[in-house]
């Protein structure tokens, strides 16, 4: 029974990237630039994602648009979308219709995560441009563009949606320098 307790206590102080941005040299190569939108992207997202009740789950706009969770599971499939664009092999763990919201939540800023390490190491974006018989047929910039400004925007969204059911985000948490008032 005890150790049951320590178990679920454990799990619950788990730490999750992007609470706060990471910090980083002031080196504004390609590769850096690029890896600090994704860390932006991360901290918004965890943010947004935070404390997120079943009635802000719930939440959906009126009209024909997605609900929370939906948007929730779109960026989600997003961040998997850029790993593959990018070539980063991180395994997921589990598949994601069986995954809970916390386990989407964990999972896509572990993506998100990876995803800005691999770019951060890379040598030269170019590199993350798709060929299809030695023509590219998507470069990185459609990366950039497509996925990764469609997760910012989404995310977004999320905190929208969250403030509209009556949830807002943590007034402790400041965007422009990605880190949280004690």
């Amino acid at each position: 029974m005890i150790m049951l307790f320590f178990a679920i206590s454990m799990k619950a102080q788990e730490k999750l990237p992007y609470y706060e941005i990471p910090n980083m040299e002031e080196n504004y190569s390609a590769q850096n630039t690029v890896a600090r939108m994704i860390d932006g992207l991360g901290f918004r997202y965890y943010w947004s994602t935070e404390g997120l009740r079943a009635e802000d789950l719930a939440f959906q706009p009126k009209g024909e648009g997605r609900s929370c969770q939906n948007t929730i599971i779109h960026i989600y499939d997003l961040s998997n979308m850029m790993l593959r664009l990018t070539k980063t092999d991180f395994k997921q763990e589990k598949e994601k219709d069986k995954m809970t919201f916390a386990e989407i939540r964990k999972q896509t800023l572990l993506n998100f995560e990876a995803l800005s390490h691999r770019i951060k190491e890379s040598k030269d974006l170019s590199e993350f441009s798709v060929e299809k018989e030695g023509k590219i047929t998507i470069p990185f910039f459609n990366v950039i563009n497509g996925p990764i400004a469609d997760a910012i925007w989404h995310t977004g969204q999320v905190a929208s949606f969250r403030r509209s059911s009556g949830n807002p985000i943590n007034s402790k948490v400041n965007h422009f320098s990605g880190t949280v008032r004690e």
